[in-house]
């Protein structure tokens, strides 16, 4: 059974060598207060792995393919930099490696769509992850509703950011209103929306949400957010046919059991999830497959 795990972030050497230098050097406040928070114990939630320990644990996962997801950065630098640094990523493993780009309306509308554009040449495969809320810009702003469209004529599936709306307080937590996902999916039927983080359990909470064809969810911090029954319920609730497995690496998901980040322990509780064989291939892989064109 092959893998895919469409939600892993990796970030360039010099952002992952000191990460709270970087981000008061570069005014990127926000992502460091997400990536360089710790536990009670004092461990760190996220590591900061190189491009070769990506690939390390992908291989102890089994996993035969990631989809790198860009990040919501604060600065439209950052996001073209992180652009760049992806392209070099699956320039050198097209084997293993592809990539969704990063966004910020700060491009103005001609500088984002020739980045769009610089995406699909150097072999993108979509959008994300993306966070108007957490970047500032409503969902009806101008440039970002250019770049969707752009999005739609190139076939790229956007990721987006979803905060369940009972989740706990943490540092750099912002709400993400479910209502503004299923407006965008309504306006733009030709777009494949990937919530993440299984979409702060948003069909669940709205039956109408289901009958959104192009939406769909993936896993991304699962262990994190949800006990192991939800592989279950959400399939149920919207079929195995619209979840895609993301590990939300580099992210510490088991951290009782886990020094470091990993993806194998997340594949064996989709395993042992109970979904049988087809809805599991198709949650493992033949969903990002058909969705990113692989």
């Amino acid at each position: 059974m092959k893998i895919i795990d469409s939600h892993v972030h990796l970030y360039p050497p010099a952002v992952s060598r000191d990460p709270a230098a970087w981000a008061a050097a570069e005014g990127e406040m926000h992502w460091a207060t997400l990536s360089t928070r710790r536990r009670r114990d004092g461990r760190p939630v996220q590591g900061f792995p190189g491009l070769d320990d990506l690939l390390r644990a992908m291989d102890a996962a089994s996993v035969q393919r990631a989809i790198l997801q860009g990040w919501y950065w604060n600065r439209p630098e950052s996001c073209v930099a992180q652009n760049r640094f992806y392209a070099d990523c699956i320039r050198a493993h097209p084997d293993r490696l592809s990539a969704c780009g990063a966004f910020h309306p700060g491009l103005g509308e001609e500088g984002a769509l020739a980045e769009v554009r610089r995406m699909k040449a150097e072999g993108f495969v979509g959008l994300g992850e993306l966070s108007p809320h957490s970047q500032g810009y409503a969902v009806d702003d101008r440039i970002f509703r250019a770049v969707l469209t752009l999005a739609g004529e190139l076939n790229f599936p956007v990721t987006l950011h979803v905060t369940d709306p009972d989740s706990r307080s943490y540092p750099g937590r912002v709400d993400t209103p479910l209502d503004d996902f299923v407006r965008l999916a309504g306006e733009y039927p030709q777009i494949h929306f990937i919530l993440a983080h299984w979409g702060g359990l948003l069909p669940l909470r709205d039956l109408t949400a289901v009958t959104l064809a192009n939406v769909y969810y993936d896993t991304a911090a699962s262990p994190l957010l949800y006990d192991s029954t939800i592989w279950q319920r959400f399939s149920a609730a919207v079929g195995a046919g619209r979840i895609l497995f993301g590990s939300d690496f580099p992210l510490n998901l088991y951290p009782k059991l886990d020094s470091d980040s990993a993806m194998i322990r997340l594949v064996d509780e989709a395993r042992g999830a109970g979904l049988e064989p087809a809805k599991l291939d198709a949650l493992l892989e033949g969903n990002a497959a058909r969705l990113f064109r692989l």
